[in-house]
């Protein structure tokens, strides 16, 4: 499939998705949600693919807002199918992937870009790394899912500050209060997060993806987090892979795991 504005590369059952418009600092537009929505949705159906990194093209950005003249003129109609359409497209939709997707922030991530990193299941960031959310600067409200997902990480207090004061965190900052899970050099930021790729392809695939919709459960309104976790406990044991791993471990040996 053919891409505008990303780039796809496979290598030992990982993918890396990198947006690729490094002369508008691989800021998100229509056309960059819609290419990445497809991306992840192929990638997705993918059994070969156990992980997936997300990063932004060039040395200054990973993600550095929404294209803003995509929507300057927008309605409050249209600002509403804006956001409605960007989440469920995009930010819902990964974050509620089977395959997991580690975000490699490479500096700045603001606004949408620091929303679609919150959207991953973890972020790793460079040293050089800023995050923020500035809608307010702009008279608007993060809008794809940013008021939601940035409390869950940070808490609520740190969340409000980040949001009103529209400023930037440092990626040690980040760190601190559990925005990123891991900061290293730029230059190895992307051998990290496939050095914790490795760990992750070498479990249950199947499991990981119920263990993905348990957490998530958590954050879901009408959703029973401890019911969720039980049935998709339940549900693994009539895998292979339960089998595999079971086996495995009382054999003394690696298991090898197909996702079945």
């Amino acid at each position: 499939m053919n891409y505008e504005s990303i780039l796809i590369s496979t290598e030992n059952n990982i993918a890396t998705v990198t947006i690729n418009r490094p002369t508008k600092l691989n800021a998100l537009n229509v056309a960059t949600i819609s290419d990445l929505h497809k991306a992840f949705k192929t990638l997705g159906k993918n059994d070969e693919i156990r992980a997936i990194i997300l990063t932004g093209s060039g040395e200054k950005a990973f993600v550095a807002g929404a294209d803003i003249s995509e929507f300057a003129h927008f309605s409050i109609e249209e600002g509403m199918q804006l956001a409605a359409e960007g989440q469920e497209k995009l930010f819902d939709f990964i974050e509620n992937l089977k395959t997991p997707v580690i975000a490699a922030v490479n500096g700045f991530a603001l606004g949408g870009g620091l929303e679609l990193a919150m959207a991953c299941h973890f972020r790793v960031a460079s040293e050089n790394a800023k995050m923020g959310l500035p809608e307010v600067s702009l008279g608007v409200i993060p809008g794809y899912g940013g008021t939601q997902r940035l409390p869950q990480l940070i808490g609520k207090g740190r969340a409000m500050e980040m949001i009103m004061t529209a400023g930037m965190v440092t990626a040690q900052d980040a760190y601190r209060t559990g925005l990123v899970n891991h900061v290293v050099p730029e230059a190895e930021l992307l051998d990290y997060c496939v050095s914790v790729a490795n760990k992750i392809i070498k479990n249950s695939p199947y499991a990981i993806g119920k263990a993905i919709k348990a957490v998530n459960a958590n954050f879901k309104e009408g959703k029973n987090g401890y019911e969720t976790e039980i049935n998709a406990f339940g549900k693994c044991f009539g895998t292979e892979d339960f089998k595999e791993g079971t086996t495995a471990f009382l054999e003394k040996r690696k298991a090898v795991f197909t996702g079945k």
